[in-house]
C-alpha cells in the first residue's frame, strides 16, 4: 500500500532559493503556450498540472541539490517566465516575460525513516502538489518538494505548470539535474527557447505553416470518421478510466524482429500495429488518432524546455492487402501529421465549430497514441528502465477522468515493451482491455515472422484474438461515419423539445446531392407552431448544440417538416418546409 504524502514526516520547512545571471526578454506566447494557458484557465489544476519524481544520487547534500535547482532556473528561460494578465475575469495572456533573476521556494519534507516504497511515496507527494493552481502572472513554474532522510535529500517530487513545460521538457530537466549532481558541465542550450519559437511562429513563414496545418486538420475533420468508437455504450465526453500497464520482453523482441524484417523503424512498426488493431476493433476503415509527442520530431525542438503540447492528427487508411503494404504508407501518413502539428488553438476550435455546423458532425478525440520512448527522459509514470524483463506482465492501476476512449503511452521499447493503456470501461471491460493489449504483442510477433494479411477481418482476429465490435442492424455508415438513425432521431427530438422525428437513410440526400445521406422527417402543426420556430436552419442549429458525447449521431443532410406525425412515405403528407439547415438562408 502506497504511503500518504504526510506519512512519517518529522519536520517540514520552506527554503528560499535565489538565482541570477539570466537575460531579460519579453514577447508573444507560443502556440503551444496559448493552447495550454486556455486549458489552465478552464480546467481544474489537478487535471492540467503535470508532475515528475527525480532521483537524488547517494551522498548528495542539501546545498548541492538547491544549487543545481538554481542553475536550472538560470539556464532555462521557461523557468523564469511569467504571463502578465488579470487573474480574475481578464482575457488569456498573450505575452510572456522572462526575468533575469528571482527566487523560488522549496519545501523540505524530512523523515527519520522513509516508507519502504520510497518511489510510490514520492509519486503521491508529487501528485498532491498538482492540486493547487499556478498563478500565471506570478508563480515559479515548478512546485518543488525535497523528500529527505535525516537531512539528506533522497527524491525531488514536483508539480509543474503546463504553460511552460510538458512531459518531455520535464525529462530534459531531469537529465540535466542528474548531470549537475554528477559534477558534469552542461553544454550550451541549442534548442529553441519559447520566445525563439514564438518569433518563428509569428514570422510570415510560420503563419503559412500554421495555415497549412489547419488545412490538414480541416481535410481530416471533413472526410474522416467523426469518432473512432461510434457504437453502443459510447456516451459522454469524459470517461473514468483505469490504467493497464504492459511489460513484455516478448513484445520487445517481436518489435525489434519486425523492424529488421520490414526495414522500418521500430516506432513506425508499433504505431502501424496499434492503428490497425484499433481500427479493426472499432470496425473502421480509417484510423484517426491524436499523436501528441510528434511535435518534437525536429532536432531544434527535441530538447526544448517549453510546452509543445499540440496534437498531430494522424489519418491512416488501413485498407491494405497486408501489414507490410500498410506499413509502407504509414510512415508517410505519420510524417504528414507531424508536419501539421503547429497551429493556433483558437483558430483550430473555430475550425472545428465551422465543420460541426457545415458537416453536421462533432469531432471526438477518441484515440490517442503517445510514444515517448525515444525522448530524453520520461514522466514519473514511466519510472526508470526495467531491471527485470517479464515475458508478458499486465498490471492494473488507478483510474482517472479522460476525454478519450483509448489512450496509449509508450514508455520503453527495449529491453521490454512497456506501455500503459487507458480504455473506456464501457467499451472495454477489463478482459477486453487485456485482450487488446496482449493482441498488440501477438500482432507484433506475427509480423516478426512474416507478412500478415489485412484484406479481411478474419485473419487479424485469428492472429490477435481481438474481434471487431458487433453493431446491430440499426447502425449504418453515412459520410464516412458509423451512424444510428434512431439515435439521430432521439437527439433531434430532444433538441426540438419533444417534437416527433423519424430519420431515414436515403440515396442522393447527401450534402452534394449524391451518395447516401440522412433525412429527418419532423412532425409539425402549422396552426400551433410559429413559422420561425420550425425552419431547417433552427433545427440544425439546435441539433449541433447537443452532438457532443453522442458519437453515433450525425446531423441529417435534409430536414423535412411535414403536417402531422412524421410517418412514411412522406409523399402521403403535406410538406410544410424542407432544406439542409446549413446556412441562414436555407429553406
Amino acid at each position: 500500500m502506497t504511503a500518504t504524502p504526510a506519512a512519517g514526516v518529522t519536520s517540514a520547512r520552506t527554503l528560499t532559493v535565489r538565482h541570477a545571471g539570466g537575460g531579460a526578454r519579453r514577447g508573444p506566447v507560443t502556440m503551444g503556450q496559448a493552447n495550454m494557458i486556455r486549458c489552465i484557465l478552464r480546467d481544474e489544476p489537478a487535471a492540467i498540472n503535470i508532475h515528475d519524481v527525480w532521483p537524488v544520487p547517494d551522498g548528495t547534500g542539501m546545498d548541492r541539490a538547491l544549487d543545481a535547482l538554481a542553475e536550472l532556473a538560470t539556464r532555462h528561460e521557461a523557468l523564469r517566465t511569467t504571463f502578465p494578465h488579470q487573474a480574475e475575469g481578464g482575457a488569456a495572456p498573450a505575452e510572456q516575460v522572462v526575468a533575469p533573476d528571482g527566487s523560488f521556494t522549496v519545501t523540505v519534507l524530512d523523515h527519520d525513516e522513509l516508507p519502504e516504497d520510497t518511489d510510490g511515496y514520492a509519486e503521491a507527494v508529487a501528485r498532491a502538489a498538482r492540486d493547487t493552481r499556478f498563478r500565471l502572472d506570478l508563480d515559479f513554474p515548478l512546485r518543488l518538494r525535497i523528500i529527505a532522510r535525516a537531512g539528506r535529500p533522497v527524491r525531488v517530487a514536483l508539480a509543474a505548470s503546463h504553460a511552460v513545460t510538458d512531459g518531455s521538457a520535464l525529462g530534459v530537466l531531469r537529465d540535466e539535474w542528474l548531470a549537475l549532481l554528477a559534477g558534469e558541465s552542461l553544454p550550451p542550450v541549442t534548442a529553441l527557447t519559447p520566445l525563439d519559437l514564438a518569433a518563428e511562429e509569428h514570422s510570415p513563414a510560420g503563419r503559412r505553416k500554421s495555415a497549412a496545418c489547419l488545412a490538414h486538420w480541416e481535410h481530416v475533420l471533413r472526410t474522416g470518421p467523426q469518432a473512432m468508437f461510434a457504437e453502443d455504450g459510447a456516451t459522454g465526453t469524459e470517461t473514468d478510466t483505469p490504467g493497464l500497464t504492459l511489460r513484455s520482453a516478448r513484445g520487445a523482441r517481436a518489435l525489434a524482429a519486425a523492424a529488421r524484417r520490414t526495414g522500418a523503424l521500430p516506432g513506425t512498426v508499433l504505431l502501424t500495429a496499434w492503428c490497425v488493431l484499433t481500427a479493426h476493433r472499432a470496425g473502421q476503415s480509417v484510423c484517426v488518432a491524436a499523436v501528441p509527442t510528434s511535435n518534437r520530431f525536429l532536432p531544434k525542438l527535441a530538447r526544448s524546455v517549453s510546452t509543445l503540447s499540440q496534437d498531430a492528427l494522424l489519418s491512416l487508411d488501413v485498407r491494405a492487402p497486408s501489414f507490410d503494404a500498410l506499413l509502407a504508407k504509414a510512415w508517410g501518413a505519420a510524417m504528414n501529421a507531424y508536419r501539421h502539428s503547429r497551429f493556433d488553438a483558437l483558430d483550430l476550435w473555430e475550425l472545428i465549430g465551422r465543420v460541426t455546423t457545415e458537416r453536421g458532425s462533432h469531432f471526438a478525440r477518441d484515440a490517442v497514441f503517445n510514444d515517448i520512448s525515444a525522448l530524453p527522459s520520461t514522466l514519473a509514470g514511466a519510472a526508470a528502465p526495467d531491471e527485470d524483463a517479464p515475458e508478458l506482465e499486465l498490471a492494473w492501476g488507478g483510474g482517472q477522468s479522460l476525454p478519450t476512449r483509448l489512450l496509449t503511452f509508450v514508455y520503453e521499447t527495449e529491453p521490454v515493451l512497456r506501455l500503459a493503456t487507458w480504455a473506456d470501461p464501457a467499451l472495454f471491460p477489463r478482459p477486453a482491455a487485456e485482450e487488446l493489449v496482449t493482441g498488440l504483442v501477438r500482432l507484433l510477433e506475427a509480423v516478426a515472422e512474416s507478412d500478415v494479411p489485412l484484406d479481411a477481418p478474419g485473419p487479424l482476429t485469428e492472429v490477435t484474438g481481438v474481434r471487431p465490435v458487433a453493431r446491430g442492424p440499426e447502425w449504418t455508415r453515412v459520410d464516412g461515419c458509423w451512424v444510428s438513425p434512431a439515435a439521430v432521431a432521439e437527439a433531434l427530438t430532444e433538441a426540438l423539445r419533444g417534437r416527433a422525428v423519424e430519420v431515414v437513410v436515403e440515396e442522393g440526400s447527401a450534402a452534394d446531392g449524391s451518395g447516401r445521406g440522412l433525412t429527418a422527417y419532423i412532425g409539425a402543426d402549422e396552426r400551433t407552431w410559429p413559422d420561425e420556430e420550425w425552419t431547417p436552419a433552427r433545427a440544425h442549429t439546435a441539433l449541433t448544440g447537443v452532438l457532443a458525447g453522442r458519437p453515433g449521431v450525425l446531423a441529417p443532410h435534409r430536414y423535412v417538416f411535414v403536417e402531422g406525425p412524421p410517418r412514411q412515405p412522406a409523399a402521403a403528407q403535406r410538406i410544410l418546409r424542407e432544406g439542409t439547415g446549413r446556412s441562414r438562408d436555407a429553406t
